[in-house]
């Protein structure tokens, strides 16, 4: 995708206004651009910054892209992290820097944000049966021969119909496809059993417009996961892709082999496991697709970590921080704040109180006796222990659950230094 400006550079130009929450008013009132205001350096509690406001902690952030780079490295993965976690451009480009292969991607949409910001390599973790987003993805790879796109396929239905949809699109070029295989009854999506794995691939070799080059999965679907059972269901997929070389199933012009898996709870289990892969006939490319890492969160990942099971590979930080104020006390145990479901991730749980910040004073205490009970539109309930634990116009830090759905309430997250200084604004796009 040549171009002579740089998009995510570009994002700096952008003007500050009503689009984005908890941003300071007088920034649009002095038309600032998300550039001069991260040049300003603004004090978070004290830059005119409104509540509520998600926040992304500098250090946290930094470590956790290290952290993951490092372990994908040390481990001979390749790394392609599933961007539906942030869907931040200028995430993206971190994680490139720190040496990522690629993005992967949920659906045609996600994609497309990642071509308009320049990724070069993006692999699609769904069978893609759209007729116009194959049709897309086929006028791209036509426009860029440096663009590399690679999708699931789980059915012959599918291949049929990816097929039929790129026939006269793609004139000497075929789409890189993975047969993904499920990851048992009750699972998720991908073909059940290796008998359909090879009808599917077998569908794949019967067409002129796709190429098959690997095979792929998602361990965190196993029924009822546990180490035992998600190693053997990853020892399954690489079974799978050693049967299929030497049966000749795979596409005769492929540089490498495509071998992915990965979520963010059992990448331990997927370096384990590719690492046992023997030598097939060509380069294997082992890719790992893990992504909640970048921000990590304050309970469900932080529980599933691998890290917890192998401290001494590293360890990741939750970066994220809502930031909401108590606007009503109306008893010694009940306190609301102003931020409910329209702010906050809780598809995965609760969010969890961590720090008060004095309203007056500006000192901040650890929320000792002040949790979280229930969510409204536009207020979490809180339930504390005494009248002392809060008091209204205070600033409440709430940790959440589950990156995915946090980013997508937040076009534009403050980047925060330890000491408050607010240095970057990251832009999401869902």
């Amino acid at each position: 995708m040549a171009s002579d400006s740089d998009p995510v550079k570009d994002l700096a130009d952008e003007p500050v206004d009503h689009r984005f929450k908890g941003l300071p008013p007088d920034a649009q009132t002095h038309g600032l651009t998300v550039g001069r205001l991260a040049a300003e350096r603004r004090d978070l509690y004290t830059g005119g910054f409104t509540t509520p406001v998600l926040t992304l902690d500098a250090d946290a952030l930094e470590h956790n892209l290290a952290a993951l780079g490092a372990y994908a490295a040390r481990h001979d993965l390749a790394f392609a992290p599933h961007g539906k976690t942030c869907m931040s451009p200028q995430l993206f480009q971190r994680q490139l820097e720190y040496g990522a292969w690629g993005i992967t991607a949920a659906v045609p949409h996600q994609a497309r944000v990642y071509r308009a910001f320049g990724i070069e390599r993006i692999f699609l973790a769904n069978e893609l049966v759209d007729p116009a987003a194959l049709r897309w993805v086929a006028d791209e790879l036509a426009a860029d021969p440096g663009f590399h796109f690679v999708c699931y396929v789980d059915s012959v239905r599918g291949v049929e119909l990816m097929d039929r949809a790129l026939q006269g699109r793609t004139p000497g070029a075929r789409i890189d496809v993975v047969v993904e295989l499920g990851a048992g009854e009750g699972a998720r999506t991908g073909a059940r059993t290796d008998e359909d794995c090879r009808a599917v691939a077998d569908a794949v070799a019967a067409t002129t417009t796709l190429r098959l080059v690997g095979v792929a999965g998602y361990e965190a679907e196993v029924p009822g996961a546990d180490p035992d059972s998600v190693h053997a269901y990853l020892r399954r997929l690489t079974a799978l892709a050693v049967e299929f070389d030497k049966a000749g199933r795979f596409s005769a012009d492929l540089d490498e082999i495509v071998v992915s898996a990965g979520g963010s709870a059992w990448f331990d289990a997927v370096a384990d496991v590719f690492a046992e892969l023997p030598e097939l006939s060509r380069p294997v490319l082992k890719l790992l697709r893990s992504g909640a890492y970048v921000s990590h969160d304050h309970g469900w990942y932080t529980r599933l970590t691998p890290f917890n099971r192998h401290p001494e590979e590293g360890g990741l930080r939750p970066a994220f921080r809502l930031w909401t104020q108590v606007v009503s006390r109306p008893s010694p145990t009940q306190a609301f704040v102003n931020a409910g479901k329209r702010d906050i991730a809780y598809d995965l749980g609760l969010p969890e109180a961590e720090l008060v910040r004095d309203a007056l004073t500006g000192e901040e205490r650890p929320a000792a006796g002040v949790r979280v009970v229930k969510l409204s539109d536009q207020h979490a309930w809180l339930e504390t222990d005494s009248a002392e634990d809060v008091r209204v116009g205070d600033w409440v830090a709430l940790g959440m659950s589950h990156p995915c759905t946090i980013f997508e309430k937040w076009p534009l997250i403050p980047v925060v230094e330890a000491d408050g200084t607010v240095t970057d604004y990251v832009r999401t796009f869902f």
